[in-house]
Formats: structure tokens, sequence, C-alpha cells
């Protein structure tokens, strides 16, 4: 990996820990059958278990693909779009218009996401987001620092 694709910043979106949620609160269920001294149904408790992981599976593949923020040398991933940190002019003191376009495809920012005016080179400004603001918008501008 080159010095240009040192990654800066890095939101995954979703931990993976999450996967642990259902088989853990399915094995909670048949601990608490097997010390109620009722007749325990364990295939039952499985199958909840592997429906449980299959969705959270599918919420966090989602949250990865889509709410991943990622800025390297050379550019700044939002979800599934990415802008190269060239056609970036700045960060610091952009006012974000009304109607202005959020990165990433969405309508918004994310909730619970922070929202950083970002002006690009030809004058369009966009936003971007990150659960971190500040630390998302001084990668940027480390970013910009580097390019210079």
């Amino acid at each position: 990996m080159n010095a240009a694709e040192d990654v800066h910043y890095h939101e995954p979106g979703a931990s993976g820990w999450a996967l642990t949620w259902g088989p853990a609160f399915a094995l909670a269920g048949w601990v608490l059958e097997l010390l109620a001294g009722v007749p325990t149904h364990a295939l039952l408790w499985a199958l909840v278990g592997a429906g449980l992981l299959g969705l959270t599976a599918l919420w966090v593949y989602a949250r990865r693909r889509f709410l991943s923020v990622r800025v390297t040398g050379t550019a700044l991933w939002q979800g599934g779009e990415s802008v190269r940190v060239d056609d970036i002019a700045a960060v610091d003191d952009v006012e974000a218009p009304p109607g202005t376009r959020v990165l990433g495809g969405g309508f918004d920012v994310p909730r619970k996401y922070t929202a950083v005016p970002v002006r690009l080179t030809d004058g369009t400004v966009v936003l971007a987001w990150a659960r971190d603001g500040a630390a998302l918008r001084e990668a940027l501008r480390s970013g910009l620092v580097d390019r210079a």
C-alpha cells in the first residue's frame, strides 16, 4: 500500500459484534428453559438463533455498505460514493445552502451523524457526514495539506 492509500479516517458503519446478539439471546432462552425445569426445545432455540443471526447479518451488511466513511490520501468514500481528494477545495468556513446534495446517495444526512459541508473545486457544496464530524473535517484538512 502506498502513502496515498493510507487511511486517515475510517468508520465501518457497523461492528461485527452485533452478529453475536441473536445467538446469545437464543442461548439465554434455552438456559432459562433449563433452569425453569420445563422441557427444553433446543432445536427451536437453534432455529431462533440462526434466524436472528441472518437478520442481523443483513442489518450489518447494509450499514457497512451505506454508512461506512473512509478518507484516504486520494479519496473520500461515503457509503457507495467517492470523491477524489483533489476535487475538494475547502472544508473550513463552508456554508451549506438548503437543498445541498448529500454524499452517499441519501436525501439527508443519516440520523446520529454530523454534517460536514465541503466545497468542491467546481464551486459546488456537498454534505459529507460522519459520527465524529470534527475528526472527519481534520482528516479532510490533512488531505488538503498533503496535496499542497
